[in-house]
């Protein structure tokens, strides 16, 4: 299979490419703007099957065409996509200004929106998109200060899943999206510098690889909450 991770270079996105690349039949790009990480990242893999894009996803408009070209370079169509980069700023909304909102709504959902946008002529009857959002963006879980428009960004990205899975039925293409709860990144330690997260960042990698390869089977347009814990 053919599988493109955004935010692969740590976190959850390194641990869904090195849970995808155990099978040596998958070729998988990884993203992301830090080229030294994402080669450290590919280096985890069995079978040399991890390759690396350098690339700031929110410059994808102007540089959409060096974006395809890279990577069209490695593969000519995509059986799973993985929007796994995620911006997370925790203040006070009262304390946020106009940057740090623009750029959590930039990485959050504009440029997942636009990549699937700009990948969709890759795709396939078949393919899956996959979302990963947060149960911060979960309609009716609990919400925590400091978190709102981070949150905010994430129900967008849900709200596209539904949306998608309906305008590309037609294609084939089935979308959904993963809302995970507490998961030990660095974007949950910033959030909740005194709590410990109920799940590693292995764990959930690996759960959205075996997601990405069979949800398709058995749901479209499905916003998927995993968390047993609050938060």
């Amino acid at each position: 299979m053919n599988i493109l991770i955004t935010g692969g270079s740590k976190g959850i996105g390194m641990e869904a490419a090195k849970a995808l690349s155990e099978n040596k039949n998958n070729k998988i790009v990884i993203t992301g703007r830090d080229m030294t990480a994402l080669k450290k990242a590919a280096s985890g893999s069995s079978f040399g099957n991890i390759h690396c894009i350098g690339f700031d996803l929110t410059h994808l408009i102007e540089k959409k065409e060096l974006f395809v070209k890279q990577v069209k370079e490695i593969f000519n169509s995509i059986d799973i996509l993985i929007n796994n980069a995620g911006y997370l700023v925790n203040k006070k909304f009262e304390d946020y200004n106009e940057k740090d909102i623009r750029l959590m709504m930039e990485v959050n959902f504009f440029a997942p929106a636009l990549l699937i946008k700009t990948l969709l002529s890759f795709m396939h009857k078949g393919s899956h998109i996959v979302n990963i959002s947060s149960m911060g963006g979960y309609q009716g879980s609990a919400k925590f200060p400091g978190l709102s428009c981070y949150s905010a960004s994430k129900a967008a990205i849900a709200c596209l899943t539904e949306c998608l899975a309906v305008e590309l039925s037609e294609k084939g293409v089935s979308v959904n999206c993963l809302s995970p709860g507490s998961v030990d990144t660095e974007m949950f330690q910033k959030a909740f510098p005194n709590l410990k997260a109920n799940l590693s960042s292995k764990e959930m990698g690996e759960l959205v690889a075996w997601f990405a390869v069979n949800g398709n089977k058995y749901f479209n347009g499905k916003i998927i909450p995993v968390s047993f814990a609050t938060p």
